[in-house]
């Protein structure tokens, strides 16, 4: 039954893996022994096996497996992203709807699944409330992020980026809070800087105590960058208005899921200012959960 941790209701334990050579670079089907292919510089996985094992990521996608079996079937296994293996390998699989993966066993949420909660935003704006409170409105928070195997964000794009904010000032009076990434770059983040040194702002990049979900909970509306799933998702589940800055490249499975989320009326493309709208509330995790308990319960 359901308790009171989390949107599964349970206190997890967490286990951080580190699987060792050569086996970290293998598919799945050829791992001999998982359970032993684990380096002492990360947790150890053994029994008492626990009823319910949720995994994230291609290094535990041979443990889980191998769990399952050591106890016999008897621990419900759920792989959160699509495994490079056969998705009856486990008792449920959680995908986003712009991966191609289906069946039975397979469940399909819009985009990612987020830690995002009213009361964990309350709790981090309350964290930073004395530096928030009495901003000029409309409050805006920027998500930028950075370059990655899909997108490229160069100095050029992040000169357009900084003309952009600068003309939604002018037309708004807004008051930006801004957060970097580590992929933003040291010189992305000068341009930002210089760009944003007339304009009333608060810049956050990786010094001291991190505002991100403060700024989430204390904007009017978000910008965000198109280079990452879950930023968008995140901001999403704030349910603010959001904004993505598009960016060059991408590849399908980004594009599928930037139409997806313009299409339910998630986001919007962010060109230089604002609109009056009122968007969907993504709250995928909690839809999920529930999901996940009634296939349990069955």
């Amino acid at each position: 039954m359901p308790g009171t941790g989390g949107s599964m209701g349970l206190e997890p334990t967490i286990k951080r893996i580190h699987s060792k050579k050569p086996w970290k670079w293998l598919p799945p089907q050829l791992w001999i022994s998982p359970l032993k292919r684990l380096r002492e510089s990360g947790d150890q996985l053994h029994t008492p096996w626990p009823d319910i094992v949720i995994s994230c990521g291609r290094q535990a996608i041979p443990q889980s497996i191998a769990i399952r079996k050591a106890s016999k079937n008897k621990c419900f296994t759920i792989h959160i992203q699509t495994p490079n293996c056969r998705a009856d390998r486990f008792d449920l699989v959680i995908v986003p709807w712009h991966d191609r993966l289906r069946g039975q066993n397979v469940i399909v949420s819009e985009g990612s699944l987020t830690r995002i909660t009213t009361q964990k935003l309350m709790a981090e704006f309350a964290k930073f409330s004395d530096s928030l409170q009495n901003l000029a409105s409309p409050v805006v928070t920027v998500l930028v992020g950075g370059s990655n195997k899909c997108y490229d964000v160069n100095p050029q794009v992040m000169t357009d980026l900084s003309q952009h904010l600068g003309s939604l000032h002018e037309k708004t009076g807004c008051h930006f809070l801004v957060t970097t990434s580590r992929r933003t770059g040291a010189e992305n983040i000068s341009i930002l800087k210089r760009a944003l040194e007339t304009i009333p702002h608060q810049l956050w990049s990786g010094e001291g105590d991190n505002p991100y979900f403060a700024y989430l909970h204390r904007a009017d509306a978000i910008i965000v960058t198109a280079d990452s799933v879950n930023m968008v998702c995140e901001a999403v589940t704030a349910g603010k208005p959001v904004y993505v800055f598009d960016l060059p490249g991408g590849n399908k499975k980004f594009n599928r899921f930037h139409e997806r989320m313009k299409t339910l009326n998630f986001t919007r493309n962010f060109t230089g200012s604002l609109d009056e709208w009122s968007p969907a509330k993504l709250s995928e995790t909690e839809r999920i959960a529930k999901i996940v308990w009634d296939k349990i319960g069955h």
